[in-house]
């Protein structure tokens, strides 16, 4: 069995065995960057319309089921809509950086997908600070709403600017903590190391016992409040701003603001099963007797995809429950339980490894 990653693999094969050098690992890196940017697109994409669908389940209703079988087709429909429509703009917006802020979330969530592991073997960009890379590129996604809001010359779009910065600002805090007690756990920062750390001894949220279930709640929370979701959508408030931030957008360069909300939404469900839920492990080893190296890789993805798709089903839950909070009370909330329960819990996970009460499977 080679040791290399499926993506090394592939870089080997350009470079290597069809001897093109340099240019064979050019070649590699721009096949990887395709693939990545399709699955980027894909997923995006197909969050919608599962958004729209479990909106439907729990409205008692059907979502879309007109524009193909079981109306998988819709939101391809709108994407085309969306890549045809006309680019408006207001006369006075600040050009440059009107045109440059959409360009911010995009990037980081995409550069943000490369360091997850899909699977073994299958992870463009292992780091050993992969988490902290992970928390640092995510938090730049807030640097275009704020581009966005303030060059777009419009009050509401201003207002929603400055919404997400205290929000997103806010909620980052809770976001690092709770991931930084599992560290205190695990020992590591690289995504590969704390998935091989539950391979022996379960899952994290069954190893931390109280302090990992605290650790999950609190990062649910404020996962969804840093992307900007319902009950947390202060933003946008299509009630109160019209649309926020990008009130003056449209076309694609409002598609890559959306866009970038479902793969955020992804990102958050990935970081949660990878650090709470074993990444691509299967729930009680079901499935890592496999010995064929691509049927594992298979089931790697499966579990990995399955996973993250009930996290994301669980915020979509949030956003069509949960009333939208005043601004004064998402900041109370940050501020006031979050941050301090996150402190406490932080203290109480490091006395429980200091003392060696882990609990490892008990099979």
């Amino acid at each position: 069995m080679d040791n290399k990653t499926y993506i090394e693999q592939l870089i080997s094969f350009f470079s290597n065995d069809l001897g093109w050098g340099i240019w064979g690992d050019v070649t590699g890196w721009i096949v990887v960057a395709v693939v990545y940017l399709a699955f980027f697109a894909v997923t995006g994409l197909y969050l919608v319309l599962m958004e729209r669908k479990v909106a439907g389940w729990i409205q008692l209703r059907h979502g879309p089921n007109r524009v193909g079988p079981w109306g998988l087709f819709q939101t391809i429909g709108d994407a085309i809509k969306l890549v045809t429509k006309e680019l408006t703009g207001t006369a006075k917006a600040d050009k440059f950086l009107y045109n440059l802020a959409p360009y911010f979330p995009i990037v980081a969530a995409l550069i943000s997908l490369s360091v997850f592991a899909f699977s073994k073997d299958l992870q463009a960009f292992d780091i050993n600070i992969g988490l902290f890379f992970l928390t640092a590129v995510s938090s730049v996604g807030v640097i275009g709403i704020l581009l966005g809001g303030w060059a777009s010359n419009n009050k509401f779009a201003l207002i929603g600017a400055m919404r997400s910065g205290v929000q997103v600002i806010s909620y980052e805090l809770s976001v690092g903590l709770s991931l930084l007690t599992m560290v205190l756990l695990t020992g590591s920062l690289q995504l590969s190391e704390i998935i091989e750390v539950q391979r022996t001894g379960g899952w994290l949220i069954y190893q931390g016992h109280i302090p990992a279930i605290i650790a999950f709640m609190i990062y649910m929370i404020a996962g969804t409040a840093e992307t900007n979701r319902a009950p947390f959508d202060l933003i946008e408030a299509e009630s109160e701003l019209g649309a926020g931030y990008h009130t003056e957008y449209s076309g694609m360069k409002f598609a890559y603001f959306f866009l970038a909300e479902f793969i955020n939404m992804f990102i958050i469900a990935a970081i949660a099963v990878t650090v709470f839920f074993g990444g691509w492990l299967s729930p009680f080893g079901i499935t890592e007797g496999i010995e064929i190296e691509w049927l594992q890789a298979i089931f790697g993805v499966f579990w990995f995809v399955l996973k993250v798709g009930m996290i994301i089903v669980l915020m979509m839950f949030f956003r069509w429950t949960y009333p939208r909070l005043r601004i004064d009370q998402v900041l109370t909330l940050e501020w006031k339980y979050l941050l301090p329960l996150n402190l406490m819990n932080i203290v109480l996970m490091a006395i429980m490894v200091w003392a060696g009460f882990t609990l490892p499977w008990p099979f």
